[in-house]
């Protein structure tokens, strides 16, 4: 039977020797059966009920999320582990490559005036690092994960779209309240009339996409 780890190592390692323990033969059942595809809706879970606990002001429930949230991370890692592709000290390492390659102006010589020439060369430093690689984004549409909720994907997509120049229209002007009036409204409507909203939203999503994609091709 396994043994809980050392109170003498790092906490981190101690979470890490836990998680091994649940993946040995002897560990249990249900961690076990667990693969990156069965996980990966849990991780969606996590961030969701750590944002209720900060918007809670909930310290020792942040405490308890964060530690949820940081299990999905070591539980994926540990899979990758025993597929002998990468290990959480892998992605430790990418980590900090990957934060000290993107704030030049904290770890190099580069100086910055403000926030948004921080993001702008944030933006610039990834594409860099992905040119020429599988990951590289042609289109300055690309980097918006699929599975985000539909508004927060249109908003991105708009987004991307307005810093690249490309024609999007102009937006009705409305307050704050109206706007929530008027997609508390769409969504009655679409229950109602037995639409799914987030499936109308994603189609006309694909079809932005797909005109603004042929725009940029086009020059704009």
């Amino acid at each position: 039977m396994p043994k809980p780890p050392s109170a003498r190592l790092a906490p981190i390692r101690q979470v890490l020797e836990v998680m091994s323990a649940l993946r040995a033969p002897d560990g249990c059942p249900w961690d076990r059966e667990q693969d990156h595809v069965s996980l990966r809706w849990h991780a969606v879970e996590e961030v969701y009920e750590l944002l209720d606990a900060i918007e809670a002001g909930d310290d020792v429930e942040m405490v308890e999320e964060l530690g949820d949230l940081l299990l999905q991370v070591v539980f994926h890692a540990q899979l990758a582990r025993e597929r002998g592709v990468f290990d959480f000290d892998a992605v430790c390492r990418r980590l900090v490559e990957k934060l000290v390659g993107r704030h030049p102006h904290v770890f190099g010589e580069v100086e910055v005036r403000d926030v948004d020439q921080v993001l702008a060369n944030w933006e610039r430093i990834k594409r860099d690092e992905k040119a020429g690689s599988v990951h590289e984004r042609k289109s300055a549409l690309d980097g918006i994960p699929r599975r985000l909720p539909g508004l927060m994907r249109a908003q991105k997509l708009v987004k991307k779209a307005s810093k690249a120049g490309l024609p999007g229209g102009k937006a009705p002007r409305m307050s704050k309240k109206e706007v929530g009036q008027r997609l508390f409204e769409i969504a009655q409507w679409c229950q109602e009339n037995g639409i799914s909203a987030e499936a109308a939203l994603g189609a006309e999503i694909r079809r932005r996409d797909t005109a603004w994609r042929r725009a940029e091709s086009k020059g704009g």
